[in-house]
């Protein structure tokens, strides 16, 4: 049992829940649990809970059905997210949420240069986290046990450099204390996830904890574990299903797929996979760690080494250098059909960058969490689950009414980016924005998200599919759902500025014959239900968003969650002569060049009539200086030409 104390308890009030428990049986603990001060009650007392949660002091009391308490969702319904390496000068990783977090690195540091090679070979591809072991708990005492505090040193240094923080496993508790500020989270491996003297230690060190499951552990024995972590002081730990021990023998370990999803509706800590320990097959980790993302894990933990053949631990099972790139391009193809974004942190280099960028007045910006991305929208709206893809869940957000407000708070720095839709895979371009961004032109792309988009038919509690008579939404989601609405002729449909906002309208109105077609966070942003899901015709329905920045001469600040790698995508707008061949002759331009056309549209020129700009998608080559020079013929060749920016694009 749980009791949630309340922000103005006083010692005496304190004092005095410890001594009701107490007298009726019960063993007590007091400690935070994230923002919440908590006593949790444990043994086989009785208390009355309604007359427990009168008691002064006591904001809610969570009884639970299940021996572990502080990792139950019963306790805590909404997910944990564990942030890990925070400092002042890094943003720190967060695990859990609607972004896909990969640890990378080697089964064990054997040297110096082995794991700094690693490093930048891993953070290149995309992890945000390094992995590696300076202790190594063998089967065999004559292997290689790692290089203990050296290594960590080592790992700890290579970290740094690459702007990654580390995660590296503990294998006692005498030493634990010593490898406290070398490393930014333990790991506890699968031969230690019972070793509870060593869990009771660790916790007691309120840092993130990684517990893996043991080979024969229950999913309960696993959870059990974790709350000896949590009951001990730690408010951060992250579960890692890594293959149990079946009867099977052609793979290392048994993937118990099943356990993710399991796991997940249990508690509410996240959870990640170790594919190369579940298959110790080189060639089958990709596939099992596809498996996993697809099943709802939160993240990753991947043996990573320059050379496997010459790995002195688990080299079979540590994939090759282009085989991980490989793994991290399928993971962010993936990624939004299970309604996720790879998470992508930026090198250090990057941030000192973009915060002594300020596209105001030439001083210091301030760091990106003070100032807000914008977004055009109710809470709950697709754009804010796009932004929060990008960003992620913690970042201050600007609510605005209309798209070209999202473009006026970039551009006079209430915001320090935005978030625009600008196509949807079924019905097209939104080409309202499209022309926004040549009325603005010191607004650039400077990134790109892919959401897949569920719409959901939703209404009042009292509302059924029979009592409404009118529905709401915006058009685009009108014409996504077309054939769900051609069943019921008999709605009237009313269009709406935003899908989010058709659904807080029925809220503000109290109606009960209305419904509004949009997405199922809307409905639980605004308290309402879910009629119908998935009415939109086609499954494979998603929206193109772009993040935009403030232009200051010829670049754009690129905000440092979107990550550090280089463009691969530019978006271009030009009219041409109205002459033969010149339109061909701009196409002609980026096929000698090399570079690949993705989009292309025409759109009426406002103001000339049968005058029209293209709309145009291209690669961006690994040789920029081909790039750069194609936009330079093309600004020769072509009118009006105008460069909407280069960034990263969502495969």
């Amino acid at each position: 049992m749980i009791v949630v104390l309340s922000k103005s308890v006083s010692s005496h009030d304190k004092e005095m829940l410890r001594i009701y428990l107490r007298d009726r049986g019960f063993t007590v603990r007091e400690q935070f649990f994230g923002e919440d001060a908590i006593i949790g009650a444990s043994g086989k007392g009785i208390v009355d809970i309604r007359e427990l949660g009168l008691l002064p002091g006591v904001e809610r009391v969570a009884a639970t059905s299940k021996p572990y308490e502080l990792v139950s969702r019963e306790t805590r319904a909404e997910d944990t997210i564990v942030t890990v390496g925070a400092d002042p000068s890094l943003p720190g990783v967060r695990i859990g949420g609607s972004r896909i977090t990969v640890i990378a690195g080697p089964c064990a540091v054997e040297s110096r240069e082995q794991i700094m090679e690693t490093a930048a070979l891993v953070r290149e591809s995309g992890a945000v986290m390094l992995r590696g072991g300076a202790y190594k708990p063998r089967t065999s005492p004559y292997a290689f046990q790692g290089l203990g505090m050296q290594g960590l040193e080592f790992m700890k240094e290579a970290g740094e450099a690459q702007g990654m923080p580390i995660v590296t496993e503990v294998v006692s508790p005498e030493i634990a204390l010593q490898m406290k500020d070398l490393t930014d989270m333990f790991q506890i491996g699968a031969r230690n996830m019972q070793n509870f003297e060593l869990l009771k230690k660790v916790g007691s060190l309120g840092k993130p904890v990684l517990l893996k499951r043991g080979p024969s552990a229950t999913i309960e024995e696993w959870l059990l574990s974790a709350e000896y972590l949590l009951a001990a002081g730690t408010a951060d730990v992250v579960l890692c299903e890594r293959g149990i021990r079946t009867f099977e023998t052609y793979t290392r370990n048994t993937l118990d797929i099943s356990a993710i999803p399991v796991v997940k509706g249990l508690s509410h800590l996240p959870v990640i996979v170790d594919p190369s320990h579940a298959v110790g097959i080189r060639a089958k980790v990709s596939s099992a760690a596809l498996a996993a993302i697809a099943a709802g894990a939160d993240g990753l933990t991947v043996e990573v080494h320059p050379r496997p053949d010459e790995a002195l631990s688990d080299g079979p099972q540590s994939l090759y250098p282009e085989q991980f790139e490989r793994l991290m391009r399928d993971i962010e193809a993936l990624a939004p059909v299970v309604g996720k974004e790879l998470l992508r942190t930026p090198h250090p280099a990057a941030i000192r960058s973009f915060h002594g960028f300020s596209p105001l007045d030439g001083e210091e910006t301030r760091a990106v969490g003070e100032k807000p991305v914008a977004f055009c929208g109710e809470n709950g709206a697709f754009a804010e689950q796009a932004l929060m893809r990008a960003f992620g869940e913690g970042v201050p957000r600007l609510q605005v009414k209309s798209f070209s407000g999202i473009f006026d708070a970039v551009l006079e720095g209430s915001a320090i980016a935005g978030v625009v839709p600008v196509e949807n895979s079924q019905t097209g371009s939104i080409h309202e924005n499209y022309d926004l961004f040549l009325r603005y032109g010191d607004i650039a792309i400077v990134g790109e998200i892919k959401l897949r988009i569920v719409h959901c038919l939703i209404a009042d509690e009292r509302a059924s599919i029979d009592s409404i008579t009118i529905v709401r939404s915006h058009p685009q989601g009108f014409a996504q759902c077309k054939e769900f609405l051609d069943k019921h002729p008999q709605w009237i449909l009313e269009p709406a500025t935003t899908t989010a906002g058709a659904v807080a309208s029925i809220v503000r109105e109290g109606a009960v014959k209305v419904a509004a077609i949009a997405g199922e966070a809307a409905a639980l942003a605004q308290g309402l239900k879910v009629i119908k899901a998935g009415i939109e015709t086609n499954p494979l329905n998603y929206t193109r968003f772009v993040i935009i920045s403030r232009r200051v001469g010829d670049r754009a600040p690129v905000p440092p969650s979107l990550g550090s790698l280089s463009p691969n995508k530019a978006s271009l707008v030009f009219s041409v002569p109205d002459e033969p061949g010149a339109l061909f002759g701009c196409l002609k331009i980026l096929s000698d060049r090399g570079i690949n056309l993705s989009k292309l549209e025409s759109r009426p020129i406002q103001g000339k009539p049968w005058e029209y700009l293209f709309y145009v998608d291209v690669g961006v080559p690994d040789t920029t200086g081909d790039f750069e020079k194609a936009i330079g013929e093309l600004k020769a060749k072509t009118r009006d030409f105008h460069h909407l920016g280069a960034y990263r694009a969502s495969l």
